[in-house]
């Protein structure tokens, strides 16, 4: 059975395997070097720093995938709004890993009085854009050839989710 649960910092190598496959052998990170593990400790010290949660996917021991969200832009006006992130281990894609991490991160955007979740996805990853549509995202955006990876040129979409929350949005 598979078990979301809060990552630790033990999960960093599992983390960044994931992390690092998606890099070097798909379009969802517009990145194209491998990330070492201090990289990964120091975004998980941040995320934990900022009181952002990364959950995790496990299965007998195994961490399947991941996933969280962060700032979407570094602007005041943007702070209710955020980006979301969820990576799924090759070998479990197509299992539905991404739609058990899906609510946990969703719920934990609204218990920190987010509004806007935003989803940028590589136009041609149809898993993703499903994903994210069957839990209430709208396509808001295509940008054209804005990424290079692989040789070619690549759409990114955006996707947002609109939320109940804040309850009481301030300015400062």
């Amino acid at each position: 059975m598979i078990a979301i649960r809060l990552a630790k910092e033990a999960d960093l190598p599992a983390i960044l395997s994931i992390y690092n496959d998606v890099i070097l052998n798909t379009t969802a990170v517009f990145e194209y070097k491998p990330h070492t593990l201090e990289m990964r400790k120091a975004w998980f010290d941040s995320k934990t720093k900022d009181g952002i949660p990364v959950f995790i996917a496990e299965e007998n021991g195994r961490i399947l995938g991941l996933s969280t969200f962060g700032p979407f832009r570094a602007w005041a006006a943007y702070k209710y709004s955020v980006e979301n992130s969820v990576y799924v281990a090759a070998g479990e894609r197509g299992r539905g890993v991404a739609k058990l991490l899906m609510p946990p991160m969703i719920n934990a955007a609204k218990e920190k009085q987010m509004h806007v979740i935003i989803a940028s996805i590589e136009a041609t990853n149809e898993a993703s854009l499903h994903l994210h549509k069957s839990f209430g995202f709208e396509e808001v955006a295509h940008f054209k050839q804005v990424g290079y990876k692989f040789g070619k040129w690549l759409d990114l979409k955006f996707l947002e989710l609109i939320l109940d929350t804040p309850e009481n949005p301030i300015e400062s």
